[in-house]
């Protein structure tokens, strides 16, 4: 069930990473507010994913999935460049989630 609790926590920090930028620096309304709610609720699945997953395992997944999941939205949604340096940084952050998941014992 952690990993549950810390997968969703992950989308939901990209969930809050987009409605930032959409709330064009707290000037809009519900984007803020999606914001906000998304935020505290990665948080707290986060916490809850921590009490049986070690604390850096849970945490280097967590901001690994928002990083990677907000790069990708930045570029499906947003149009954000693409370029094979910031594809290859992308990867590299994946290759190190996957590691670090492989290395744990949960």
């Amino acid at each position: 069930m952690a990993w549950i609790y810390l997968v969703t926590a992950g989308i939901l920090e990209i969930v809050w990473a987009f409605a930032m930028k959409q709330s064009q620096g707290f000037t809009r309304l519900w984007p803020t507010i999606v914001m906000g709610v998304a935020m505290v609720g990665s948080v707290g699945l986060l916490a809850l994913s921590m009490r049986t997953l070690p604390l850096g395992t849970a945490y280097t997944i967590w901001t690994g999935i928002g990083a990677v999941g907000a790069f990708v939205i930045g570029i499906v949604v947003l149009g954000e460049e693409v370029s094979a340096m910031r594809l290859a940084a992308a990867a590299l952050i994946v290759s190190g989630l996957v590691l670090m998941k492989l290395s744990g014992g949960h």
